[in-house]
């Protein structure tokens, strides 16, 4: 009763901002992503029968509080539908930097629900396993289907999980991460979402966004996924500013990406563009023969950077990829 399993982090297009359910992570609208890779978190579970604690690891520390809290809601949910409630070990790493608004959750609950399925002996199809994920993390949905991916809202787990939207983005996208370490938490921020004055002018556009998105993805118009992209991520950050809160994740440096992107599209008529999620760093969206002229503009600006691809769904790994 033990599996390995790793999932890619998801950089937020259409990104879900609060949840109406927040126990079921039940977001308020669709939303839109892609993985990155080679960036991942692995991730090894095993029911031990004969004990009676939990114990959670995440790059060798114990996790407790809030985290351990979230961890338990999709090892309760997995124990439910297995029907049975031995203890659990697990540890987990992650290849990138976690709490700088690279999507650690997203890939961590995505690994976490793919190997607690495989472990617990569950049939199930990446969509199913995508309502596991949702537990920990609405994002960790779109994780387990990978690649391009949309997580459907609703009030159950037959209509709010993820589906893999196909497009040939898939082959030249190129991300250029953009490392600004500051630490940011974004459970708070989802929970006083609708409190912002600018919460409902968001839900009045965003289901267009959606099915623009969409309709983007499918005809592979990489300038118009990414421009929308860019319109969503201050689209959000207008919403977190103006919560009761005053949610700021943006530094200087964050600015400063932006200004270079501009600059490199409106200057040299570079294809590219710039998104955040709820954190300072920034993915700097591109095509695969432009990445080497917007990771060395970024450099320039003195900024850390990693060159990501798209990222597949989340996967078992043989027990020889196993972390004990």
């Amino acid at each position: 009763m033990k599996a390995t399993a790793k999932a890619h982090p998801i950089q937020g297009l259409i990104k879900y901002h609060g949840m109406r359910d927040e126990e079921r992570r039940l977001p308020y609208h669709d939303s839109i992503s892609v993985c990155t890779a080679p960036s991942h978190t692995k991730t090894t579970v095993e029911f031990l029968p004969d004990d009676e604690e939990d114990v959670y690891r995440i790059g060798g520390d114990r996790v407790e509080g809030r985290g351990a809290e979230r961890i338990d809601a999709v090892v309760e949910h997995v124990r439910e539908l297995a029907g049975f409630d031995h203890a659990v070990r697990l540890e987990s790493e992650n290849s990138f930097p976690s709490n700088i608004g690279f999507g650690s959750s997203s890939s961590g609950f995505a690994a976490a629900a793919m190997a607690l399925a495989e472990a617990a002996g569950l049939d199930l199809t990446r969509p199913e396993v995508s309502t596991i994920a949702r537990r920990g993390s609405s994002s960790a949905a779109r994780a387990v289907t990978g690649a391009f991916s949309h997580l459907y809202s609703g009030m159950n787990d037959e209509d709010c999980r993820s589906e893999r939207i196909e497009t040939d983005l898939e082959d030249d996208l190129r991300v250029v991460a953009a490392h600004v370490p500051a630490y940011k938490e974004t459970e708070e921020a989802h929970r006083e979402a609708a409190a912002s004055h600018m919460f409902q002018a968001r839900m009045a556009h965003v289901h267009h966004q959606i099915d623009a998105m969409r309709d983007a993805l499918y005809e592979a118009d990489f300038d118009r996924a990414f421009e929308l992209a860019e319109h969503d991520s201050l689209s959000l950050t207008a919403t977190t500013m103006t919560g009761p809160a005053g949610w700021v994740y943006w530094q200087p440096d964050t600015i400063a990406v932006f200004n270079a992107v501009r600059e490199l599209r409106e200057e040299e008529d570079v294809p590219v563009y710039f998104s955040t999620d709820t954190g300072a760093s920034v993915y700097v969206n591109t095509t695969a023969p432009h990445v080497d002229v917007v990771q060395s503009a970024v450099e320039d600006v003195g900024i850390d950077t990693d060159v990501w691809e798209v990222g597949g769904p989340a996967r078992v790994l043989p027990e020889s990829d196993a972390l004990f």
